[in-house]
């Protein structure tokens, strides 16, 4: 069984996501991955006592010590003050200190500048469209995989 971190101020964590986000389905993806049991760890950046911005990296079921990053969130009164680009370069240093890969689905534009390779993943076999899907982590390849998602993240 993998180690489980405790939440990282749910509450506030919460708000941030529902502020971040048109919809409170963030909010609620992060509740139940850490209900699975399902999250690596939580990145947070805070000035002042305030939350401003969030990262959560959780374990992929396959491949096997994969992680995958959602949600990114930015309080929005901050947006645009590089403070995604801070929880960002946290969540690679981290990972990379573990050794481990990440798998994003997002923005090539955002990501790429960023540490992501849309190169790196054109091999993966994801349940998701591939033209949004980017690949982090240690070496150079591009590895052929199947991509098993936890199940709070898996399509329905």
């Amino acid at each position: 069984m993998r180690p489980f971190p405790p939440a990282v101020f749910p509450d506030l964590v919460d708000a941030l996501l529902r502020s971040a986000f048109d919809t409170g389905a963030e909010a609620d993806l992060v509740r139940e991955l850490r209900a699975d049991r399902d999250i690596a760890t939580e990145i947070t950046f805070q000035e002042f006592g305030e939350l401003l911005g969030y990262a959560a990296l959780s374990w992929m079921r396959a491949p096997d010590g994969w992680l995958c990053l959602a949600p990114l969130a930015v309080a929005p009164k901050v947006q645009g003050r590089g403070i995604g680009s801070k929880v960002l370069q946290l969540t690679l240093k981290w990972a990379a200190e573990r050794d481990l890969t990440i798998v994003v689905l997002g923005d090539p534009a955002y990501y790429e500048p960023r540490g992501f390779s849309r190169a790196r993943a054109s091999a993966l076999h994801a349940p998701y469209p591939n033209d949004h899907l980017m690949l982090a982590g240690p070496g150079g390849n591009v590895p052929e995989a199947r991509l098993v998602y936890p199940l709070a993240l898996e399509p329905r």
